[in-house]
This record gives C-alpha cells, structure tokens and sequence, in this order.
C-alpha cells in the first residue's frame, strides 16, 4: 500500500517517466520503474519489520535456553535428576496417574544405585517431588525445541529466512535434539552401578560438562543472531588501533568467561564446592597440597576435588581482570550503547565474584548457587553484545 506522500507524488507521473525512460520508452515499462521507486522504501521498511519479528524470536527462545539451563542447576542441586529412569524421545514420560502407578514408578527408581547408596530411606511423597522437578526440566527442554521448529517453520514458508539464516536456523534445531540426547546420555551415567562403588551416587562430570556446553553454544548462537536482526549497527567511528585492542580485550572476557561457566560443571559435577569452604584461601593454604594425589596426573583437573574448585577459583579471578582491564582501556572510546555493556560487563562480572564466594562460604545453598550459575550466562550475555557492537563498528 502506498502511503499519502507517495500518492502525492504521483501527479509528477510524467515528468518521472521521462526522465527515468526517454519519449519512446514504453509507458508500462516507465511506469513500472516509476512504482519501483515509490514502493523501494515501503519493501525495505517491510523487510526490517520481519528482521525484528525474527530477532526478537530468536532472543526469546535464548531466554527460554537460559530458563533450562537454571532448571537444569536446579535438578542438580536438588539431586532430582536421577529420579526418572527412563527415557522417551518421541512420547515423552508422562506423570503416573493414581497410586498404582507411582508405587511402579518407584520401584524402577528403588533399582538405581542412588536409592541403594544413599536415599533408602526416602518415602514415596518425597520421591514424587523430585519426580516433578526432573519432570519440569524435561518439558522445558522439549517447549525450547517446540518454541525453535514451529516458528521457524513459519518463517520459513513465508520466506522470511535468508539463505544464511536458514542454515543457523537448522543448526540450533539439530542442536537442540542432541542437547536432549546428552541430557539422557548424561543421567544414565548415574543410573548405572560402577564397580567399587564408595563415593555418593552421581552422574558422570564429563557428561555433565558436555551438556552444559552444548546449551551455552545454543544460547550464545540465539542470542548472537537476535542482536544482529534486532540492533542496527551504531555508526560511531573507533580509531582502528584501539578497536583492534578492544575486540581483543572482548574475545578474551568470552573465551574466559565461557571457559570458566564450563569449570563450574566440574565443580558442580564432582560436588567440589563442598571442600575448602573457606576463602580467599583453600583452608589455610593458597595452594593446597592435594592438587595431583591422583594418577595419571592429567586427571586431576577433571576429577579430583580440590582441583576442580582450586581451577574454578583461578579462572574466576583471571576472568575479573581481564573484563576489568577491558573496561578501563575502553573508557571514552566507545559509542553509548557499546560503553553500556561494558559496564554491565564489570558490575557483572563483580557480582559473579561475591555470589561465587558466597555460594562457597554457605556451603553451595539452593538459591545461591542457582544465583551464581545464571549470573554467569549474564555475564556471558553481557561479553557477546560488547563484541558484536565492536564487529560492527565502523574505523575512522
């Protein structure tokens, strides 16, 4: 539809014909050439429209990602995730209905090597609430699946998808299904009963990890395109020496803040934030004297306790000042909106210090550590936008 001052326009028809066509073009060419140019703004306007539609989709789904992710801390920290012993990829569990069936359910739970170990004693009103919790982190996962295909589907068929797009788009649709296929791959590591069974019931850290990082690279994916279709570029010049330095300074904060989310899944897999709940020294040494008691030596940092907090600890300080350095160096250079998110970077990644050490000191409550673990996908978030405001800002 065209709009008024177009219409306007259109008593200039013939003066436009002639200069976009000459005397002997033909009228219906000149005027098509002449609706072309009336309606290029409306088509772009309209192209943008669908851009943000889409963006904002994308960031939705990212927040739903961050929902699972907190779930997820949630089912651990509440020891429910070894609750379900099953696993149906097309139907679904679905919740037992009656007495008859819950006492089933649990008895396949009465089987797993947590009951046996540790929660004999659990009774069947207790079982059915961290029946639920496992329940609801399950069917979060598939309403993200859902909330990604359908849409997607629609914007496809509309064509609204670029080629690029659709491409990432199936990415984070494939993504998703093996992100509930290592969900299960990791909770059958603790539903299995290991030989020399003497340490409390858990599941595997490695799968634990692999299954957080493959949630972090679908948000970080989400969020990373929602902020390109939604955000125009700020044409604000940064002189090229300082914006080399700071795009730098900003991949560095990514890759240690991603890097140290994923240490934070040892930590959480091994239960290491329940040793040395001391800071800012481990007891009272700075280094304590456990670190390689286990051979090979390389499996320390992936399985022995101490180590794990006494890495997670490090790679938390080394992730402050480099977010801290980053936000020095980048005052007065930077454009408004890129200065905002890093300063968002630094309260944040402050916060994250506190709650990590409250977290330990406490002795890793529910809430807290839940706190800490979503203020790192924060502090992620906030890492992202800073660098791609510098990939898209223009140089002097």
């Amino acid at each position: 539809m065209l709009s008024t001052g177009m219409i306007r326009r259109s008593g200039h028809l013939f003066q436009w014909t002639r200069v976009f066509c000459g005397r002997n073009a033909s009228t219906k060419r000149c005027l098509s050439q002449y609706m072309a140019v009336l309606t290029k703004p409306a088509a772009q306007a309209t192209t943008r429209s669908r851009d943000r539609i889409v963006g904002y989709w994308m960031l939705g789904c990212g927040g739903m990602v961050v929902g699972a992710v907190m779930l997820g801390g949630i089912t651990r920290l509440t020891e429910s995730g070894l609750s379900i012993t099953e696993w149906q990829p097309v139907r679904g569990v679905r919740p037992p209905v009656g007495h008859k069936e819950w006492e089933i359910e649990f008895e396949k739970y009465m089987q797993s090597p947590e009951f046996k170990h540790k929660n004999a004693h659990i009774t069947l009103s207790e079982f059915k609430w961290i029946w639920y919790m496992e329940y609801a982190h399950r069917l979060w996962g598939r309403a993200v699946g859902l909330a990604i295909v359908l849409p997607a589907t629609f914007f496809w068929a509309k064509g609204w998808l670029t080629p690029s797009l659709k491409k990432k788009v199936l990415a984070f649709a494939a993504l998703v299904g093996f992100q509930g296929f290592l969900g299960w791959y990791m909770v059958r590591s603790g539903l299995t009963e290991k030989k020399n069974q003497y340490e409390i019931p858990r599941v595997s850290q490695y799968r634990l990890c692999a299954h957080l990082t493959a949630a972090l690279l679908l948000y970080a994916g989400l969020f990373w395109e929602g902020l390109s279709l939604v955000l125009k570029p700020q044409a604000v010049p940064v002189r090229p020496l300082h914006l080399t330095t700071l795009t730098r300074f900003s991949k560095a904060a990514v890759g240690l803040t991603f890097i140290t989310a994923l240490s934070g899944a040892f930590v959480a897999g091994l239960d290491a934030g329940l040793v040395y709940n001391s800071w800012p020294k481990m007891a009272d040494r700075w280094i304590p004297s456990d670190l390689f008691s286990i051979t090979p030596l390389w499996r320390n940092h992936f399985e022995n306790h101490s180590m794990a907090q006494f890495q997670h600890r490090w790679l938390g300080y080394l992730t402050t000042g480099c977010v801290a350095a980053l936000w020095l160096y980048s005052r007065k250079k930077l454009p408004p909106r890129a200065q905002v998110a890093a300063n968002l970077m630094l309260v944040m990644v402050f916060m994250q210090v506190g709650l990590g050490v409250a977290t330990l000191l406490t002795y890793v409550p529910t809430p807290t550590a839940v706190a800490h673990q979503s203020g790192s996908v924060a502090l992620l978030s906030f890492s992202l936008w800073l660098l791609h405001e510098l990939k898209r800002m223009p140089k002097v």
